[in-house]
């Protein structure tokens, strides 16, 4: 059988599936991929007016429901929380780097642009982010794909956009990034820089072909750790663009897990961080219970107050 591999027509999404599909034919299998046209994609209103960064999945969970393909690729950090029917997430390949990267006209870091810098987004949590940080900018909403963001900098429309480094990677863009910010004190989307693939239920069993290639390209602590930031978003019952930002660290045997629920537009917001250990082999347990008492420190600090949660999507 030829591998049908689902995935946004974006320049972007054919480079994070494209290395899927190199790593099925290193298996053995032939791929192809499946261009899939999504409402983000056709739209041009901001994210959180036509549902959030959720709008990129919805059409490529058709497809593969419909069978049409036989598994899709999706950033996971675009994902929704909330499982598909007859569908699962089988695999998480090995992650790329998690942070948020600035990138500013003449090689400016966030702290040296000047007073009434416009800097732009389409992301209420790194809007948010940035006002706490520089509450002396102005912060604008943002779409279009990776070059024509980086086009209204270079064109002086804007003094900076903020991308994830993960995207600006893939599409070896990583010269326009004049500050990377660090991930203890930029919590990033729960997710971001994994990739995830999703098929239907009755192949995600590794004694079927689809199976078996999926569990190859798996990466268990990328899988696990991307797991519990979702996990977060999951029990705060907040949607995958709430201005919420979760990252975490692991180790061999312990593993770091924090985040940050923001007011929107920015202005105030709360952080809290959790260490945790495991035994041989209790590592995704762990992490779950990690990232289960984390949301509940949050929700005990006023999150529900602070962020629009409760429609997780």
């Amino acid at each position: 059988m030829t591998v049908r591999l689902g995935t946004r027509g974006s320049a972007l999404a054919l480079a994070q599936a494209g290395r899927v599909r190199d790593a099925i034919v290193a298996l053995g299998e032939p791929c192809e991929l499946v261009p899939v046209t999504t409402v983000g994609d056709v739209s041009r209103a901001s994210l959180a007016q036509i549902g959030g960064t959720g709008v990129f999945a919805g059409a490529l969970r058709s497809a593969l429901a419909a069978g049409e393909v036989d598994l899709v690729v999706h950033s996971l950090k675009d994902l929704p929380v909330a499982p598909a029917p007859g569908l699962v997430v089988a695999g998480v390949p090995e992650r790329e780097d998690a942070r948020d990267a600035l990138c500013a006209r003449d090689g400016l870091a966030l702290a040296d642009l000047p007073a009434g810098a416009v800097i732009g987004t389409g992301s209420p949590r790194r809007h948010a982010q940035l006002v706490d940080r520089r509450a002396d900018v102005e912060v604008v909403d943002l779409r279009g794909n990776v070059d024509s963001r980086l086009a209204r900098v270079r064109d002086g429309e804007l003094d900076a956009v903020v991308l994830s480094w993960a995207g600006l990677a893939r599409l070896g863009r990583l010269d326009a990034v004049t500050e990377a910010l660090p991930l203890d004190e930029w919590p990033t989307a729960a997710g971001q820089g994994a990739l995830a693939i999703e098929v239907r239920e009755a192949d995600a069993d590794p004694a079927t072909t689809i199976g078996r290639v999926v569990a190859a390209l798996t990466d268990p602590a990328a899988r696990d750790g991307a797991h519990a930031e979702r996990r977060v978003l999951g029990r705060l019952e907040a949607g995958c663009a709430a201005p919420i930002g979760v990252a975490s660290t692991i180790g061999d045997d312990d593993a770091v897990l924090w985040a940050s629920v923001h007011r929107p537009g920015g202005g105030d917001r709360i952080d809290r961080r959790r260490v945790v250990t495991w035994a041989a082999g209790g590592r995704a347990e762990a992490l779950d219970a990690a990232a289960d008492a984390l949301a509940d420190e949050l929700l005990a600090a006023g999150a529900a107050e602070l962020a629009p949660l409760g429609a997780a999507s």
